[in-house]
């Protein structure tokens, strides 16, 4: 069994630089959610240069597949939300995806195209459609991204093939089952030893606020970073601090890293390994 104890960086709140494989360095880890979605056009190039700019190291985005087989960061299958074009994703070409427009402002990115704009930037891959998933990994290989994703978003079944197709130094969340045992269960010793390395929680799960201190507690003694997404309020973000939390994965990364400077927990490396601009 793998133990937790990543030092009393890793529940201070602060914001670190990544190096090495994802999730190695200590620290928390304040994740842009889609780009930081309450800001602007989520899943787009804008988006996610914005976050890097305002000091992310963590991008967060979804993944799914045209006809033709071209992975696009995209979170719906179907296009209205944030396009106001009728259809599913999936069904046009990733010729006809260029043509549309999210939210009025910017245009839907190719996978590949995400991973080599900021190469020092960590990311979550949230796999939205797992047919995706070879595409998905040959990507990955190819911008030689493996050390620096974490893939998220799906049943327990697909994380293994992407393990898999990865191999298994690369970084996953537990599966959709694993996730709802964590949170349900009212052992807290381990259960069986997973081959994850993360578990994201929503803030609320039912009527139950997340994380309680038993599920932080399992999370640890099975060797699990617990991040908690949907936080969209600055109470919400100290309390999470204050309960030890390994990150938090936020459309509102104004409100995050607001608070975190607050807290005087806000760290921005000026060093080589920073993101650069994307061209």
């Amino acid at each position: 069994m793998r133990t937790h104890d990543r030092g009393s960086e890793a529940r201070t709140g602060r914001p670190v630089t990544p190096g090495g494989r994802y999730g190695d360095a200590a620290g928390f880890m304040a994740v842009a959610h889609r780009g930081g979605a309450a800001l602007g056009a989520e899943n787009t190039v804008q988006a996610f240069q914005r976050a890097v700019d305002m000091g992310f190291r963590y991008l967060e985005t979804d993944v799914r597949m045209t006809s033709d087989g071209v992975c696009v960061a995209f979170h719906d299958r179907d296009l209205s939300r944030v396009t106001g074009t009728r259809g599913t994703i999936d069904a046009l070409t990733w010729r006809e995806a260029q043509q549309v427009t999210v939210l009025g402002s910017g245009r839907v990115p190719r996978l590949e195209e995400l991973l080599r704009a900021w190469p020092h930037a960590r990311w979550i891959l949230d796999i939205k459609q797992p047919s995706a998933l070879p595409t998905l990994a040959e990507i990955v290989r190819e911008a030689r991204a493996t050390d620096r994703v974490c893939l998220a978003g799906a049943w327990d079944a697909h994380m293994a093939r992407a393990r898999e197709l990865l191999g298994h130094q690369v970084a996953t969340t537990v599966g959709w089952r694993e996730l709802a045992r964590l949170i349900t269960a009212t052992d807290p010793r381990p259960n069986t030893p997973t081959a994850a390395t993360f578990a994201h929680v929503p803030l609320r799960f039912g009527s139950v606020h997340l994380p309680t201190p038993r599920l932080l507690a399992r999370a640890r003694e099975r060797g699990l970073r617990l991040l908690v997404w949907g936080v969209d309020d600055t109470r919400q973000v100290h309390r999470l601090l204050d309960d030890g939390i390994d990150g938090i994965i936020t459309d509102h990364t104004h409100l995050l890293r607001d608070a975190l400077i607050a807290r005087g927990q806000w760290h921005t490396a000026a060093d080589p390994s920073a993101p650069r601009r994307a061209h």
